[in-house]
């Protein structure tokens, strides 16, 4: 594939529009699993509205150490209790929404997987609802690509392009900092970043929320409007 465009990114739980707007901008898009969790991060968790307010919905995990990657981290012995409270505050936020009856079947879907490994967990909702959004873009596991993974950072990342051939990289704009497009042209990769603009959409409140999970977009939006909002309002220079 000439030209082929990659994207690399940790496996976010129920992510907002911009992590399925760079999804679906390249050729293939790898998701970190040997990676190490971070608490503060969005592996586990995301935000809906709940009662007119911002919200978190985390996955509990087991107890284990800080220092283990996403794919030696497990969803808790109590999981199957739990993510029926999951669901019913997920159902209770949303049961108004004009496109409810179509998607939470979606998201029961999601939270139905049986597995308790959190990357696999994860990794399925990504999968499940890429395929709901019509997105084309082919998901890579990090650790199944051919590299020294004991690189890190902007070499990792380098190394992932050069495994997979990518000649364009795109990574969200918060990495301008830490990459340089000079190193990345010493190897024959273009590197861009995806800036994502957030654009209104009807919800519960006068003022509009953004940023919150993928799972609030589709319970307002109908299929056409979901479309062009993968396809716009985001910039990839």
């Amino acid at each position: 594939m000439l030209n082929k465009k990659l994207a690399i990114m940790q496996p976010y739980f129920l992510p907002f529009l911009g992590y399925f707007q760079l999804m679906n901008a390249v050729d293939e898009f790898v998701v970190y699993d040997n990676i190490q969790f971070t608490k503060r991060g969005w592996i586990h968790r995301n935000r809906i509205l709940q009662n007119k307010q911002p919200a978190y919905i985390s996955l509990p995990l087991k107890k284990d150490s800080d220092f283990l990657n996403v794919n030696q981290r497990f969803l808790s012995e109590n999981f199957d209790r739990d993510k029926v409270k999951l669901l019913s505050k997920i159902k209770a936020a949303y049961q108004k929404a004009p496109q409810f009856e179509k998607v939470f079947p979606i998201v029961e879907e999601i939270f139905k997987f049986d597995n308790t490994n959190l990357f696999k967990y994860t990794h399925n909702s990504l999968e499940v609802l890429k395929d709901f959004l019509n997105i084309d873009t082919k998901l890579i596991i990090s650790s199944e690509v051919d590299i020294d993974h004991n690189r890190k950072s902007q070499d990792k990342v380098i190394a992932i392009c050069q495994a997979l051939n990518a000649k364009v990289y795109v990574n969200p704009e918060g990495g301008k900092e830490l990459y340089s497009k000079e190193e990345f042209n010493d190897h024959q990769i273009d590197l861009r970043f995806h800036t994502y603009i957030p654009e209104p959409y009807p919800q519960f409140l006068e003022e509009f929320v953004s940023h919150l999970s993928i799972i609030d977009l589709l319970m307002f939006c109908d299929k056409e409007t979901l479309k062009n909002k993968l396809n716009h309002n985001f910039k990839v220079d």
